[in-house]
């Protein structure tokens, strides 16, 4: 069966009343970088489908001490966007330009590993996702927007409208390792956000996030925790990226297997979080 409608609302009440009364057969779908090759290949045969590239979700505003990032931002304008250098990287880390001028902030919160590394970047920045619906809009942490493989905290007639980011202090880093140096799935990706004390160099506050290790990106709370409150050095740096590997939820794809991207894990947390150290360091 072919899509047999196509629908392209002109503002968010508009779309919000489609999803209503479409339900669940109606696919939502702002860049179609991963939708579309689905379809094309026969994989994803939806009825109906409803773009959202007209309803008004692509503004960036910065206010109050963060960025909000409307849905259907492409992960090419956040390369312009200089207050959040984390994301910046994240986004350029992601696809081919044909593929970042067309991929949304939006879209990448619902991309199925080993995919979504401005997903990641965001996990890492304590994001939060604004979500309206029938009943109005309401907030919810990225870090409880995920509740398994493909399924989050979406409720009927639904959508995600935007992320709010809160400016990072401190230091941020960010790594992608892939089985080539660009265009490439990710084997494990890492972000890191990191402040600390000037005079005693104690870890004040710490974000670890890991994608393609995972069903969605994911926090690494145990090495956060081991990291919270201690004075860096090599041993510590080696424990959190221990703790990361172990608690990590890795899988067999045709990318890697999950053997391999647990190894990874190890090696690029410590390498990120060196990146981190060293930065604040640098900045002191």
């Amino acid at each position: 069966m072919t899509v047999t409608s196509y629908f392209l609302p002109d503002s968010l009440p508009e779309a919000i009343g489609l999803l209503e009364a479409h339900g669940p057969t109606l696919l939502v779908m702002a860049g179609g970088t991963v939708a579309m090759p689905l379809i094309n290949e026969g994989l994803s045969l939806p009825e109906r489908v409803m773009g959202l590239r007209r309803a008004g979700l692509d503004v960036i505003e910065r206010r109050d001490g963060e960025v909000r990032i409307g849905a259907t931002v492409t992960l090419t304008r956040l390369l312009e966007q200089e207050a959040i250098p984390l994301l910046r990287e994240a986004a350029g880390r992601t696809g081919a330009w044909s593929v970042r001028n067309m991929a949304t902030v939006g879209g990448n919160l619902f991309t199925p590993p080993p995919g979504g590394d401005v997903a990641v970047a965001l996990l890492a920045l304590d994001a939060t996702v604004e979500i309206a619906g029938p009943s109005g809009t309401r907030e919810v942490a990225l870090s409880d927007f995920h509740t398994g493989f493909l399924t989050t905290v979406l409720g009927d007639a639904e959508l995600v409208t935007g992320v709010r980011v809160p400016t990072p202090t401190g230091s941020t880093a960010f790594h992608k390792f892939g089985r080539k140096h660009a265009n490439t799935p990710s084997v494990v990706s890492v972000a890191v956000r990191l402040d600390r004390e000037r005079d005693t160099g104690r870890v004040t506050d710490v974000r670890i996030a890991l994608g393609a290790v995972g069903p969605h990106p994911i926090r690494a709370r145990r090495a956060e925790r081991l990291l919270a409150g201690a004075v860096p050095d090599p041993g510590t740096i080696a424990a959190a990226a221990g703790a990361a590997a172990e608690d990590c939820e890795p899988f067999d794809d045709g990318v890697a297997s999950a053997w391999y991207r647990r190894r990874m894990v190890r090696l690029f947390v410590g390498r990120t979080l060196e990146q981190a150290l060293g930065s604040v360091e640098g900045g002191a």
